[in-house]
């Protein structure tokens, strides 16, 4: 079992989201945590990036993600987040925590997902 862990603490996005039309109308700030289940040894001995997660290009693809088009469920974008990482990222697991900041007299919402490579 590994627990070897790079994580991306609370980074803010602009994103066109919610269901109502007039939600969408202009981006909000939503926060992305995201926390990728890597074997650090290999990278850490040879110390060589190439071995590792390199997260300042998670960050500018999950900003660019989340730029890219409009979208009603932050679920979606959670799922498309995942997804990305796990396609593009030497990581087995995933787990993705969107924060929206929408509710009255609430700190935030946030949708938590974890997904798996298949």
């Amino acid at each position: 079992m590994m627990n070897d862990r790079i994580v991306i603490r609370e980074m803010e996005i602009q994103c066109q989201i919610g269901v109502p039309d007039e939600e969408r109308a202009e981006p909000q700030t939503l926060r992305v945590t995201i926390e990728m289940e890597v074997d650090i040894k290999p990278a850490a001995r040879a110390d060589d990036i190439d071995q590792t997660v390199d997260y300042y290009s998670v960050y500018k693809k999950v900003h660019t993600l989340s730029a890219a088009r409009p979208r009603r469920l932050v679920e979606t974008l959670a799922e498309e987040i995942a997804q990305m990482v796990l396609g593009e990222f030497p990581t087995n697991t995933v787990r993705v925590r969107i924060d929206k900041f929408i509710l009255p007299d609430t700190r935030a919402v946030s949708v938590d997902i974890q997904r798996h490579q298949n």
